[in-house]
């Protein structure tokens, strides 16, 4: 069996490929490199055994080599950041899934699955409930109120603090480029997945930890942060008070997910939330990483 990893050079994507790799799979990466992320190039943690195709997943030419004699895609490459070049985003996310099977169409390749890195980002600011009023999908804070240190999401209503939930699948508010192109990005793997005949299952991962985020991503959020400066022996910078609740999930976990997906045939067609449903505060998580390293500051 040979699979194709996007992204594959990548922090998540690098660990499926392993995955893939122990269990006897022949591994294929495509990974543009991007300087923000790996301004020193290929990562020395790839393995000899990759076959790893430099470039970009909206080429086609490229494309068409890379998913050439494929029997499984783990499409991971996308464009993360909080730059305001919305079409990049767009043109990567969407338009890149969406061209992956357009080549499997126009080639007739035999792919058997298709398993694309989501993202909570579809959920926005989350999902809620207000004592009184019920579920509620709140929009973002306004700059106003953070500016008065209102930091908690409240009811249109009444104003009462809003409760946070556990995620659920059918509901989806996504506020940000990145976001809106991974819901779509979604509706593209699962909608041309069924019109070409390829099983797709989307994961949308939570705030996912582990060996190989970049220090030089600003995608990887409070983990390099918090890192970078109790390495130097700085305190972290922490925002509002601290008690934002996240799901941190471990990479492995991940990984499980992921091969999940590809083995079972029930998934197909659907979408996944992937965390541990446990709740850290930014503040938590702030004083465990200083324990673990043994910063006291």
């Amino acid at each position: 069996m040979k699979a194709l990893v996007t992204g594959g050079a990548g922090f998540i994507g690098s660990h499926i490929a392993d995955a893939l790799l122990a269990r006897g799979y022949a591994v294929r990466v495509v990974d543009n490199l991007q300087r923000r992320v790996h301004p020193r190039g290929k990562p020395a943690y790839l393995d000899s055994e990759i076959d790893f195709i430099h470039g970009d997943v909206r080429d086609m030419n490229l494309m068409e080599r890379a998913l050439q004699g494929i029997d499984v895609v783990f499409h991971a490459a996308a464009y993360q950041d909080y730059m305001r070049d919305y079409s990049t985003f767009f043109d990567t996310n969407v338009t890149g899934t969406a061209l992956i099977f357009e080549i499997i169409r126009e080639r007739n390749y035999p792919v058997q699955k298709f398993v694309l890195s989501s993202s909570q980002a579809v959920y926005g600011e989350g999902q809620y409930r207000c004592a009184e009023h019920g579920f509620q999908m709140p929009p973002a804070r306004t700059i106003n109120r953070l500016d008065q240190g209102e930091w908690n999401l409240f009811c249109a209503q009444c104003g009462r603090d809003l409760e946070p939930l556990l995620l659920e699948e059918q509901h989806t508010n996504p506020t940000t480029s990145y976001g809106l192109t991974k819901l779509f990005g979604e509706m593209v793997a699962n909608r041309l997945g069924k019109l070409v005949g390829v099983p797709s299952v989307s994961l949308r991962y939570s705030i996912t930890q582990g060996s190989r985020q970049s220090f030089y991503n600003a995608y990887s959020g409070i983990c390099r942060i918090f890192t970078r400066a109790l390495r130097n022996r700085q305190r972290p910078m922490i925002y509002e008070d601290g008690l934002q609740q996240r799901d941190y999930v471990h990479i492995e976990d991940v990984v499980s997910a992921s091969l999940l997906a590809l083995d079972s045939d029930v998934m197909n067609f659907h979408c996944y939330n992937v965390g541990t449903g446990k709740r850290t505060t930014v503040l938590e998580y702030a004083q465990k990483l200083a324990r673990q390293m043994g910063v006291d500051l």
